[in-house]
């Protein structure tokens, strides 16, 4: 008798949803990268202005030379016939104009990159034209910017880092429920603590779940009764009803409501479909987020009674997520930045261990990372 085992159903179950992932990941970037590639058709303000005349069997100027990046050519046709222009790469047409019709123009943004390339001059059989594309700073950094397929493993890595988060936070919520059935206030308190703090390592793409996120994580101020209005929920409802009151049996009709929006925050974000842009895009605004929560004297006793520092070390958890799986892409692209953004994630965590801890000190330190996380898209490509 053989002793090997067929796999368990929730095993394959698990490789099935792991490979769709990848695959909704991968088409995302196919997608993201088709649409980058129309939007390259389009002319843009910073491109190299060229003006080519096509008369008789000729171009004028018939040798170009543009330094590598974009360049807007304005095609004109003076000659009697209707034409087409191309800049060809040996046999491959790089790019074209079509139909051009006598005495008209038409324009063409092209990005090109180092090399010498042939143009055509009116009918196919006349001589061609040259393009000498040099390099350039901005071929430089292209050249040094990740490939999008390379960005599949760290989406892939991040959705399966948004799931474990998300089902982390539905056992704190389990934990908080155990802890209000035997009585416990300081056990309901920590639980609280602990699952508002993980939730909050979600804050980067909480903006693709905004109505769960406003009944899990909206603050009081943001509502017209603030703590009294009815559309107040979620873990500073929660936070409110423990810290100012100990209202166990008012917290206890809470919890099936905050149950069932953390069950469905960890069915949503197994489906979130995310760009690679978005990642540094979302972890910047939520850094600026969390300063400016520090910054906020305006908020209710209730909503300071729990330290919004214990939920800045969430966000700065969710946000060095990102930074770690952009970092070999980054440290490639531009080491400079990548340093950087290594420093100032060590000051953020020197401000966030100090004795006393001093708000303002942490906000300054946020505001910095958030800097740093503007620059991460330009410097892979990402704009």
């Amino acid at each position: 008798m053989s002793s090997s085992r067929k796999p368990s159903m929730p095993t394959l179950t698990k490789v099935a949803l792991a490979a769709s992932a990848l695959l909704c990941i991968a088409g995302l970037i196919a997608f993201w990268y088709a649409s980058g590639k129309a939007r390259e058709r389009t002319p843009h303000a910073d491109a190299q202005q060229v003006t080519v005349t096509i008369r008789d069997n000729l171009c004028d100027p018939g040798d170009i030379t543009v330094p590598a990046g974009r360049t807007t050519f304005t095609i004109v046709n003076q000659t009697p016939r209707a034409l087409e222009w191309e800049i060809l790469d040996g046999v491959m047409v790089v790019d074209e104009r079509e139909n051009i019709a006598p005495g008209f123009s038409q324009t063409l943004t092209v990005k090109l990159r180092p090399g010498t390339f042939a143009i055509t001059c009116g009918l196919l059989s006349n001589p061609r034209g040259t393009l000498t594309v040099t390099p350039s700073a901005q071929s430089e950094a292209d050249a040094a910017r990740p490939p999008l397929t390379e960005y599949i493993g760290p989406l892939a890595e991040y959705k399966v880092y948004m799931v474990l988060t998300a089902g982390a936070v539905q056992k704190a919520v389990q934990q908080l429920q155990q802890a209000v059935a035997n009585g416990s206030l300081d056990g309901a308190r920590h639980a609280t603590q602990d699952a508002h703090r993980t939730y909050k390592r979600l804050e980067p793409v909480a903006e693709l779940f905004a109505d769960l996120d406003t009944r899990l994580n909206a603050r009081a101020d943001y509502f017209d009764q603030r703590e009294n209005d009815p559309d107040f929920a979620g873990f500073y409802k929660t936070r409110h009803l423990l810290a100012e009151r100990g209202d166990m049996p008012a917290l206890q009709a809470e919890l099936p409501a905050l149950q069932a929006d953390v069950d469905s925050l960890r069915a949503r974000v197994r489906t979130l479909q995310i760009s690679p842009e978005r990642l540094a895009q979302a972890g910047a605004r939520s850094l600026r987020r969390a300063a400016g929560h520090l910054g906020d004297s305006t908020g209710s006793a209730s909503q300071q009674a729990w330290s919004d520092l214990d939920l800045v070390k969430g966000t700065c958890d969710g946000t060095r997520k990102i930074a770690a799986l952009l970092e070999p892409l980054l440290a490639k692209a531009n080491p400079d930045l990548q340093a950087r953004i290594s420093r100032d994630l060590g000051t953020l965590d020197q401000s966030l261990e100090a004795s006393p801890v001093v708000p303002a000190t942490v906000a300054t330190a946020l505001n910095a990372l958030a800097d740093d996380f503007d620059q991460i898209n330009p410097a892979l490509g990402l704009e």
